[in-house]
């Protein structure tokens, strides 16, 4: 029969038949979950130097603040808050102090103007002021001090797939360069330090990107499995 023959009724009918195998997958695809399919690949470095395990248990460490590239400093405390909730459900046996923590103990003990020029001079330097570390040491009661560095996060999310004019899914990706750094707050070397890049990719039904915890979080796992 050809369509021109055909009666409203059968047009309707015919396109409501061929409807069904597209509107069953896309029912198929909802049931099965929101993430289809889903890739992560990352590359990882890490360097101990004056780092020994039994001293990192027994001597604690402190987050202090971490440091991004321009444009990402809001980022900077979702980052020590992250990592620093991974890492201490990996590592139950270290005693760490948090950023907020290590943040109040410097306001406590009027070290604000130091810790401030600390990090002033960092960006030229790449090295912390061994007697200001110290003084962060002290009043934490840790001896060695983390600082994370973010180097890069990006995330996008782009269209699938779709049929009849909807879109069906979104392909969701997000990489980021995160890197560590243990200092010795009693001698200001550099106890161990370790890079972590991840990129991570899905196909996904909902339209929220994958989150910068979500990223931080898969690469902190990946990155403290290597801490001594």
């Amino acid at each position: 029969m050809h369509l021109a023959n055909q009666s409203p009724i059968q047009s309707l009918a015919r396109s409501q038949r061929l409807a069904m195998p597209i509107m069953g997958f896309i029912a198929m695809l909802f049931l099965s979950g929101c993430a289809v399919t889903s890739q992560k690949h990352t590359t990882n470095q890490a360097l101990a130097t004056h780092l020994e395990p039994q001293m990192l248990k027994s001597s604690g460490i402190a987050f202090i603040t971490p440091s991004s590239v321009t444009g990402q400093e809001e980022d900077k405390q979702a980052l020590a808050l992250a990592f620093t909730g991974v890492l201490k459900r990996a590592r139950p046996d270290l005693r760490i102090v948090p950023l907020p923590e290590t943040l109040g103990a410097i306001n406590r003990a009027g070290l604000v103007g130091e810790y401030k020029q600390m990090f002033e001079d960092y960006p030229l330097t790449g090295i912390f002021n061994r007697d200001t570390l110290q003084k962060v040491s002290r009043v934490t009661g840790t001896r060695y001090l983390a600082q994370l560095k973010l180097g890069g996060f990006r995330q996008e999310s782009k269209p699938r797939w779709g049929a009849l004019g909807v879109r069906i899914l979104e392909t969701k990706t997000a990489s980021l360069r995160m890197y560590l750094q243990i200092w010795d707050g009693e001698n200001g070397l550099i106890a161990w330090e370790g890079g972590q890049e991840l990129s991570s990719a899905h196909e996904s039904l909902q339209e929220d990107a994958i989150s910068f915890k979500e990223v931080v979080e898969q690469a902190a796992v990946e990155l403290i499995k290597r801490l001594p």
